[in-house]
């Protein structure tokens, strides 16, 4: 049987293992990507949710721990509109809360990030990350073009195939291609929404067909089994998330990792409820009380200065009510173990997985 470690992207980017960690910005971390690309696959850093002089600091940290290849992501959404009325409206539902917690009053609305632009790009021209990757599509066509002269190898998410055509026509050097089951921000960018609610069984072959460029599998994928699936269906990669948040390498609060202990997957939930985009994570009580009222939030990511107090407090209180319990629909079969030991983890099973069929 074909080795299953070696093909076009493993090659292009030195991995000995076709894995890679999820960015997951806000969980993921320097010593989580330096373990997981020590340990032969692909450590990731999600950047968006912080400024350029920790972004610097992450790269840096990671290249004194590494010299094997690792992902920076960044979020490309639209520049987000505040629209005064959502706003309102939601400081209003989010006000029982924030007494209920003794936060005092809800914060005014505002653009707290902005998607990838000119200084983050003048950055990324400075370090020159090994990848750079993308989340709900493409940066501008002169932002994109800039890292593409500069030789940097770029990854940005599909969850149905009109889009995967669209990243390949734009130059894409690989696509992830992100089913419903998994946790996290959906990469959707294309509407409606709906368009990617496809399963990942369903969605690798499909775009595997469709492209020609790398397909990299993501999307309930947990343990050997999963990365050996992936792989029979034509994915040239896997990448993992829900994985990786019981590593103590995880930046999680420790309410986050107790529900994780006992989660199960068929309670996980889509919800636009913390940052005004779906994203996939173990339903609470702020999940259930918010649902059915996706349409009326402030346009992403302004909901995130709404709830960030909210999300702290709760996580400081021991509280899982307010916060996002991020986890893909793989979460039963999560193990608790080191990043770079969870590498190994993975790939004697994925061994283990494909022998049976030799």
């Amino acid at each position: 049987m074909t080795d299953w470690t070696k093909n076009q992207l493993t090659k292009r980017l030195g991995l000995r293992y076709p894995i890679i960690q999820a960015p997951m910005a806000g969980a993921a971390t320097p010593e989580m990507a330096a373990a997981v690309t020590r340990a032969g696959a692909m450590g990731s850093l999600g950047v968006s949710l912080q400024s350029n002089d920790a972004t610097r600091a992450g790269c840096n940290s990671i290249r004194s721990k590494t010299n094997g290849s690792y992902n920076i992501n960044y979020f490309v959404h639209n520049e987000a509109t505040l629209d005064s009325e959502k706003a309102e409206r939601t400081r209003d539902y989010l006000a029982t809360y924030y007494e209920e917690l003794g936060l005092g009053p809800v914060p005014a609305a505002k653009v707290s990030s902005t998607p990838f632009n000119e200084k983050n790009l003048a950055l990324m021209l400075e370090l020159k990350p090994p990848v750079l990757s993308f989340h709900f599509g493409l940066p501008k066509n002169e932002l994109f073009s800039a890292i593409q002269n500069a030789g940097i190898f770029t990854i940005s998410t599909a969850t149905n195939v009109l889009e995967a055509q669209q990243l390949e026509d734009s130059g894409i050097d690989a696509i992830i291609a992100q089913g419903f089951e998994a946790g996290g921000h959906r990469g959707t960018f294309t509407e409606p929404y709906e368009d990617g609610w496809i399963g990942t069984m369903a969605l690798v072959p499909q775009i595997v067909d469709a492209v020609s460029v790398p397909v990299i599998a993501a999307g309930g994928i947990t343990d050997g089994r999963g990365i050996a699936a992936s792989i029979a269906l034509g994915a040239s990669a896997v990448q993992l998330g829900t994985a990786f948040l019981s590593c103590p390498e995880a930046a999680i609060p420790d309410v986050h990792r107790a529900a994780l202990k006992n989660a199960r997957s068929d309670k996980t939930r889509l919800t636009s409820a913390f940052s005004g985009r779906p994203a996939r994570g173990l339903e609470n009580r702020y999940v259930r009380e918010m649902a059915g009222r996706e349409d009326e939030f402030p346009d992403f990511p302004i909901l995130n200065t709404l709830t960030a107090p909210l999300r702290k407090a709760s996580a400081n209180a021991g509280r899982s009510d307010f916060i996002p319990l991020w986890a893909g629909q793989g979460v039963g079969l999560i193990k608790t173990m080191p990043a770079g030991k969870l590498v190994e983890t993975l790939v004697t099973e994925t061994e283990t997985a494909i022998k049976r069929f030799s």
